[in-house]
């Protein structure tokens, strides 16, 4: 990783302002510069000047960090080895500047590379499913391609990320060759790295339910204490005109099913509707949208792959919260193998010849 100090900010900041400046349509009055010279910036440009410089990104992470910590009254995002906190409200940068940074502490530096490594397991656990049930690697280097070009230019900057990057350019250009044979990438593949450490059961955890919990207690029981100081009664009800809300929306879904799980006993009945009710919203918001994807991908078996790589991208406690059942992902696979048949079935029907094409897929439609 490429080290968070003030040589490195004042390098990376002249550069961007630098490129910024060259991407600028700029209009002058007269051979000197002047106070009234006029300046159109293009969008890329001003895009680059809003761009937070290092420094910012470096303190509103800390800040983000302090009040996480504060709500649920902890002085560590680490518990043991294991984080203590959601950072899911962390972006990218932030991520690898408290990671980086040598003036981070060890738990912070700590906490911010298991949410990185956690966020990029998140993003390969649905593909490497799908992967499993086609045989198709493609999607699964897709995606980790995708995820690291999501991330910040410091970290872009890195000789870890290009090395990553690289590897995955590699393995891409081989599944162009033969989609199901797994790539020899070299030894900086992160989805090979990813895929040994699951086979190892070692891939990062999560939070444990006992933490999430606990942290979860501690947030309901600051924004109730909130709600009473500002004179208002506490609330689930969003209709409620008299009430202060008690929104659960912001919580990550292991959260609210620690709430709805309630193995400690520790939440009362309307905490755990109001989570069940937060959690069945988001796990619908998956479904439809992987509906609506499939919808416009014209592939038949795009629908049961979006649900197999939902499914899996969930913990067994959320999947056991928002009652997602192992039956689901048994009907998506059944679905899968259905669709794939019928359309290799199709599709021999359709190559093999135009005599036999007429009487044969183009029959079965209808033309």
């Amino acid at each position: 990783m490429v080290a968070v100090t003030s040589t490195y900010y004042s390098s990376y900041t002249s550069t961007s302002y630098s490129s910024a400046a060259s991407k600028a349509g700029t209009a002058a009055t007269g051979a000197a510069t002047t106070a009234a010279t006029s300046v159109t910036l293009s969008d890329a440009a001003r895009a680059a000047l809003a761009e937070r410089d290092l420094l910012t990104v470096v303190s509103d992470a800390r800040a983000k960090l302090a009040k996480l910590l504060e709500e649920v009254g902890r002085t560590s995002p680490l518990e043991g080895d294991e984080l203590a906190l959601d950072l899911s409200s962390l972006d990218a940068r932030e991520l690898y500047a408290l990671a980086s940074d040598k003036n981070s502490k060890a738990d912070e530096s700590e906490a911010a590379t298991l949410e990185m490594q956690r966020r990029l397991e998140a993003a390969l656990a649905g593909p490497l499913a799908i992967a499993d049930v086609t045989g198709d690697f493609t999607g699964l280097y897709k995606a980790a391609a995708s995820y690291f070009d999501t991330l910040g230019p410091e970290e872009k900057a890195s000789a870890d990320w290009k090395a990553g990057r690289d590897a995955l350019t590699e393995g891409l250009k081989q599944l162009q060759a033969d989609p199901k044979r797994f790539p020899d990438a070299g030894e900086d593949d992160p989805v090979a790295l990813y895929i040994a450490l699951v086979e190892a059961k070692d891939a990062t955890g999560q939070q444990s339910m006992v933490t999430l919990a606990a942290n979860a207690r501690a947030v309901l029981d600051k924004r109730y204490a909130d709600a009473q100081a500002a004179g208002k009664t506490p609330t689930f009800n969003p209709y409620s005109s008299r009430g202060a809300l008690i929104d659960l929306s912001d919580l990550s879904s292991r959260s609210l099913s620690a709430i709805v799980l309630n193995e400690g006993g520790q939440f009362s009945t309307d905490e755990i509707k109001a989570a069940q009710s937060t959690l069945r919203t988001k796990s619908s918001a998956a479904l439809m949208a992987g509906l609506k994807s499939a919808g416009q991908s014209g592939d038949p078996s795009a629908f049961s792959q979006n649900v197999i790589a939902a499914f899996s991208s969930l913990s067994p406690e959320e999947r056991q919260a928002a009652g997602w059942s192992d039956k689901l992902y048994e009907a998506a696979i059944a679905n899968y193998n259905t669709s794939s048949k019928l359309m290799q079935m199709f599709t021999e029907l359709g190559a093999s010849g135009p005599t036999a094409k007429s009487s044969g897929l183009a029959g079965l439609l209808g033309s």
